[in-house]
């Protein structure tokens, strides 16, 4: 823990901080992208400020490689923060960016960043009594959310439809399943097809590739998904590939989707200016934060391209809700064990806490039990 400044002068200064690393071991083991989950991990920050408010941020990984030394970062960059103006989000992230900034931008200093100035933005919003949506703009007070857990290739195809079924009779409007690197392309069409027949008429399938087709797969397995009535195809191929991403989007009908591999402003750019991606998809934790998400974010507006977050809902929903660009919210909670109050999707929607900051509540009972 670090500690510092007192209040003065009417400046709200951060006091005090802290960063824990927790381990949360998931109910039934999967395998996503080629590789066994068995435990979500968090690098958990708290920001006081000398009147007592407390700020919570926290990123989450279905890997623990790494995840110490981001937490180590984190504590690091953190040192700094006491005696800094809670109300100064943008100056906070500026200058502990700048601080690391020869391992950046990008990397291991975003995911630093991130939970640090989540937990300045969940400070300031309870400082100034308001939610994040609000702060952040208030366009909307609910987005739609489609379903994206428990449907990854290793999911036998029986079992595969009853979640899906699961999934549309509580009123999700899209179901995302995950693909496979190397099946046959007929093979991962027919779990298409299974899917839509559980989802029935009125539920879009998702497909998700992780990166793992070359182009001339993505070409073979785009169009087989296709005509399996596919309707969003996401990370066909690598993300920096933006001619074979253009490519594909003007071969298909379904939408091209991805971006949550982008972590700066300026590989987003190059990515829209290349016209490759049909939707923007951020990760809250790789572009390092709220801060630059909004920027982000307004560069997909700009380009008139919808922007969708990368899982965390609880987080991103209130960043969905404060743009005008922002679509849809991909409700796959990762953190439900250590929250007393996890916002859940009603009939296809998914509204952002209405409370001080993002609204979470710690249960510091399991923080405890999964500490490491």
């Amino acid at each position: 823990m670090t500690q510092g400044g007192k209040q003065g002068g009417g400046i709200m200064l951060i006091s005090s901080t802290s960063v824990e690393m927790l381990q949360i071991p998931v109910t039934d083991g999967y395998q996503a992208a080629g590789r066994a989950v068995d435990a979500n991990w968090h690098v958990l920050v708290r920001v006081r400020t000398a009147d007592g408010i407390e700020g919570v941020g926290y990123i989450v990984q279905p890997r623990g490689d790494l995840m110490q030394t981001i937490a180590s970062g984190a504590a690091e960059l953190a040192e700094h923060l006491p005696g800094m103006d809670i109300r100064q989000p943008e100056a906070i992230w500026s200058a502990l960016a700048d601080r690391a900034s020869w391992v950046g931008p990008g990397g291991l200093l975003h995911w630093s960043l991130a939970p640090l100035d989540i937990a300045v933005w969940d400070a300031l919003g309870k400082l100034l009594g308001q939610p994040i949506f609000r702060l952040l703009g208030g366009y909307r007070s609910e987005v739609a959310a489609y379903a994206s857990d428990r449907m990854w290739y290793s999911v036998p195809v029986d079992d595969l439809q009853g979640v899906v079924s699961n999934y549309a009779a509580a009123g999700y409007g899209g179901v995302k399943l995950r693909l496979s690197h190397t099946a046959p392309a007929a093979e991962q069409a027919e779990r298409v097809r299974a899917a839509r027949d559980a989802a029935g008429p009125d539920v879009n399938v998702m497909v998700d590739a992780t990166l793992g087709w070359s182009y001339t797969q993505a070409v073979e397995t785009g169009r087989a998904l296709q005509e399996a009535g596919a309707g969003w195809l996401e990370d066909p191929i690598d993300h920096r590939d933006y001619a074979g991403l253009a490519k594909l989007r003007d071969m298909f009908d379904m939408p091209v989707t991805g971006g949550e591999h982008y972590y700066t402003v300026a590989e987003l750019r190059n990515c829209l200016e290349a016209r490759a991606l049909d939707v923007v998809i951020l990760d809250l934790a790789r572009v390092g934060g709220i801060t630059p998400w909004r920027k982000m974010a307004a560069l997909g507006e700009a380009f008139n391209v919808p922007v969708c977050g990368h899982v965390v809902p609880e987080v991103h929903v209130h960043l969905l809700a404060s743009v005008p660009a922002g679509d849809m919210v991909e409700y796959m909670p990762r953190s439900t064990e250590i929250l007393r109050n996890m916002p859940v999707p009603s009939g296809g929607k998914m509204a952002p806490l209405d409370a001080p900051g993002h609204g979470l509540e710690l249960d510091e009972g399991a923080v405890s039990r999964f500490r490491v």
